[in-house]
């Protein structure tokens, strides 16, 4: 990162990210025009990836994607779920627009299709799973900005970002330092300052675990609630429907209850029927 100006390097928490979120760990696999960006090799076959390369292409990507006057001309797409999310963040915090999903064939070279797009770059998440896409953009001439793992395709790319990008966590943090640094460059946001947008907004979720965490908090909502009025409750039975004292003193549990004196009801009469 010696090429790059004071302004632009990286800080130690970037780099510090970057090493969390497991972006620098490779394919065992690597193709021979990734072997630059290839910090070294672990004994267990393993390809470390130099995190200041990635640095560097991030300014660089951020750099040329500036240069467009209209965001709308920018289009991010990922076809596989670990990109998705962060491909949607990325399009509403820069004003991109954001293909996730399947990819329509012909979307930059059939003009017939609804679908059809003319956008001046496009970045793809993955190389060798978006490649449709790669394609078509070398058809009409759209230059391509890649994040790259080091077993990656390169055809057609013209920027590579090195990242694990079968890591959603590496994944949502390199759209999200992508994101963040061309708002900087804008003058969005400072430099001075921390961006307000967690990084963890462009994390993959499983639907099955965030319904799961879901379910868990409506019980604990609940069981919350449910202590909160055991508190406040009155368990004892009203006065009315309590025993008199000594009504049932001495009495056995299957004993019947005592009959009633009805002729004491000084409101009925006692005479009988007939009078």
């Amino acid at each position: 990162m010696t090429n790059l100006p004071n302004c632009l390097k990286a800080s130690q928490d970037d780099i510090l990210r970057l090493l969390a979120a497991k972006a620098h760990l490779g394919a065992q696999n690597a193709d021979t025009r990734m072997s630059p960006y290839i910090y070294k090799r672990r004994s267990d076959g393993v390809n470390i990836i130099n995190v200041g390369k990635t640095w560097e292409k991030i300014v660089m990507a951020a750099r040329i994607l500036v240069a467009i006057e209209n965001p709308a001309d920018i289009a991010i797409i990922s076809s596989r779920p670990f990109g998705q999310r962060a491909s949607h963040k990325f399009a509403v915090h820069t004003g991109a627009q954001a293909i996730a999903g399947r990819f329509t064939p012909g979307t930059f070279t059939n003009y017939i299709t609804r679908s059809f797009k003319e956008p001046r770059v496009i970045i793809v998440c993955d190389p060798q799973a978006d490649h449709q896409p790669i394609m078509e953009a070398s058809y009409v001439n759209i230059p391509v900005i890649a994040f790259c793992n080091t077993d990656s395709p390169m055809n057609h790319v013209d920027v590579a970002i090195p990242i694990n990008n079968s890591n959603k966590h590496a994944m949502g943090l390199g759209i999200w330092l992508l994101a963040r640094e061309i708002l900087r460059m804008r003058g969005t946001i400072k430099r001075s300052e921390e961006w307000n947008v967690m990084v963890d907004m462009f994390f993959y979720r499983d639907p099955e675990e965030a319904e799961k965490e879901a379910l868990e908090a409506a019980e604990k909502e609940a069981a919350s609630k449910w202590e909160a009025t055991k508190d406040t409750a009155e368990w004892d039975a009203p006065a009315e429907a309590q025993a008199a004292p000594g009504q049932w003193e001495g009495a056995e549990w299957g004993a019947e209850a005592p009959a009633a004196d009805w002729a004491a009801d000084t409101n009925q009469p006692t005479a009988g029927w007939d009078a």
